[in-house]
């Protein structure tokens, strides 16, 4: 039998098949060669008479570390309005590690309640990011972001308290715990484990931990092929680091108001980061 990890807890597996879902753990041949499963995977199962086994976990088409999930078609960056203010230079970095992992990201906007989701569009306005300007709180702008995701499997990641949960109650019409925004505002986020959700339309929708800082893996040449606005640029010479060198068509394009100065302070703020990473590396 086939189906599809949806949770895990305490070394069970919950697998949703077309019998249901049903409680499993991994057969001892996965710890011996190091295979861990993740929340996503596509397992066979054997049935027994106090639940199941899983025998196989078929090849992943990607996955994440921080959660460990596989087969991810839409990784839907959420960043608030206000409370908490944006970070675009997180905002960037998840953006970049779902290009990466060969994940599709899409920008989520949330609160716009608060105030105008027109500032941080007009951050990413060249880029070509899809992008949903919403309201949980009166759901406003959900069903174009559900209608979207429909028969796709979306993880939300975002820092904590930019209402990621909340998102997914509105489109599951299901009850998350979640925690409130804590008075300093940097938010609270109590979901108390991983879990694939299913929708009423088809697919599959994730809540990840909300943080405050993220490491990318990206080579620092080829970091600039992870900001859609500037990959296509034509420079003089090749490996450009678009920071120091003249003739340089990332910085062309910045200057024509092509590239938003708060992409490309991110871009060298990253690269800088990623260069002093290949030169101190962690022990």
């Amino acid at each position: 039998m086939t189906g599809t990890i949806v949770k895990g807890i305490g070394g069970f597996y919950y697998i949703r098949t077309d019998e249901g879902v049903i409680e499993c753990k991994a057969r001892g041949i996965f710890r011996k060669n190091g295979t861990v499963p993740m929340i996503g995977d596509i397992v066979d199962i054997s049935r027994e008479k106090s639940g199941g086994s899983i025998e196989k976990i078929y090849e992943r088409r990607n996955f994440l570390v921080r959660p460990p999930v596989a087969n991810i078609d839409i990784l839907a960056v959420v960043a608030a309005c206000k409370n908490p203010d944006p970070n675009t230079n997180l905002l960037d970095k998840m953006l970049i590690n779902a290009e990466t992992a060969g994940i599709e990201p899409v920008i989520c906007i949330n609160k716009r309640d608060l105030a105008s989701p027109k500032e941080l569009e007009e951050v990413y306005r060249f880029c070509g990011y899809k992008i949903f300007a919403v309201c949980a709180a009166d759901g406003g702008g959900i069903p174009e972001l559900s209608e979207y995701i429909r028969g796709k499997t979306t993880a939300f990641s975002g820092l904590s308290g930019v209402g990621k949960s909340s998102i997914m109650n509105v489109i599951t019409d299901n009850f998350m715990q979640t925690g409130d925004v804590s008075r300093i505002n940097r938010g609270r986020h109590t979901t108390r484990h991983v879990e694939l959700m299913p929708l009423a339309g088809g697919g599959y929708v994730l809540d990840t931990p909300g943080f405050g800082s993220m490491e990318i893996t990206a080579e620092p040449s080829e970091l600039y092929l992870h900001f859609p606005e500037m990959r296509n640029r034509v420079c003089r010479f090749r490996g450009c680091s678009h920071i120091t060198e003249p003739d340089c068509g990332v910085k062309d394009a910045l200057a024509a108001g092509e590239i938003t100065a708060e992409r490309y302070e991110s871009y060298k703020e990253i690269y800088e980061d990623l260069k002093r990473v290949r030169k101190y590396p962690k022990n």
